[in-house]
């Protein structure tokens, strides 16, 4: 088994975890709340190393992430296990269960794959990917050594140290944040939102590309009052030019609340553009919150149809009409 950073021995002979804020508390052969660091011999180890629950090629635009290397293809891998318990999770099937007979595969291998699909680098995807530090940094490292781009799609939640350690690492990250809300954040998650902010910003100051998703589910989190609180947080902490995507939620795993009205997303929308200069609309069919506008002349930089993505209006990274920058990252 591969060691396991960030946990210390209690007093009262426990392994105290403290790679994210639950700060478990692991006797000998469990797990943390994430299902995949476990105690072993006295010891915490990484049990998820190289375990894989999927592997694909998807557009960049469906982590989502819509201004970094727009239109590109990249090698996105997923583990199993999540440190939330979100009754409303989309991919349950992989972030609520381990499998320990799940193939494997060392970086190595995980960097020729991605070299094989000629991809611009790899997304740690599909599940909680932090959960499974000790494989997404020898990764990341690996393939940063390689010139391959690192992305993260992520809630968020880490300490402040392991963030720090590894964000020198990550070229671009979605993260959702889902509510600004504590008492969502505790019933819906059993989690803590302070921490995903704290990380957002902490991605923001180390440089990295940071992208935000807000799901908006019905009657929990989407006010057209709690929407915008997001995108008021954002602009205040991140800047104005942050992307925000938001998403509309569908029944899965333990809610069965109806989708999304289309009419919620857009007034959601509209209300997110008085603070934010982009800001999307996902898993929606709307003519509305698909294109990247030019903030300031209204010229289409990039329009999109689904995930087919066109660049339309930038040149020299700057809108072709007017010249403002285009505050997109590309090649």
């Amino acid at each position: 088994m591969k060691p396991a950073q960030f946990w210390h021995l209690t007093e009262s002979g426990k392994i105290q975890c403290e790679l994210c804020p639950h700060h478990c508390l692991i006797a000998e052969g469990k797990t943390g709340r994430c299902g995949i660091r476990r105690v072993e011999a006295g010891r915490l180890v990484a049990a998820g190393y190289g375990l894989l629950s999927a592997m694909h090629t998807d557009p960049i635009e469906k982590k989502p992430l819509y201004h970094f290397h727009p239109g590109s293809a990249i090698f996105s891998i997923g583990g199993w296990g999540c440190n939330f318990a979100c009754g409303f999770c989309q991919n349950w099937q992989i972030s609520q269960t381990v499998s320990a007979r799940a193939q494997a595969l060392a970086p190595e291998e995980v960097i020729r794959a991605a070299r094989a699909e000629q991809s611009l680098g790899i997304a740690y995807t599909y599940n909680e990917p932090l959960i499974n530090y000790e494989f997404v940094r020898d990764c990341a490292g690996l393939a940063r050594r390689e010139g391959l781009l690192n992305v993260l799609v992520t809630n968020g939640y880490i300490e402040e140290k392991p963030g720090a350690e590894l964000l020198p690492l990550i070229d671009a990250l979605n993260i959702d944040i889902k509510s600004m809300e504590e008492t969502f954040y505790k019933e819906q998650c059993r989690g803590t939102l302070a921490p995903v902010l704290r990380f957002a910003r902490q991605a923001h100051a180390a440089g990295c590309h940071v992208e935000i998703t807000n799901l908006l589910i019905p009657g929990l989190n989407d006010s057209v009052e709690q929407v915008g609180q997001v995108s008021t947080w954002m602009a205040a902490n991140l800047n104005r030019e942050t992307p925000l995507h938001l998403s509309a939620y569908h029944p899965e795993y333990k809610m069965d609340l109806p989708p999304t009205p289309t009419a919620v997303l857009q007034s959601a929308w509209k209300r997110c553009q008085q603070d934010l200069s982009y800001v999307y609309l996902g898993n929606v069919l709307t003519g509305a919150g698909q294109d990247t506008l030019c903030p300031q002349c209204g010229q289409a930089l990039i329009v999109r149809q689904g995930y087919h993505t066109r660049i339309a209006g930038i040149a020299n990274h700057a809108c072709d009409k007017c010249g403002r920058a285009a505050d997109v990252v590309m090649r």
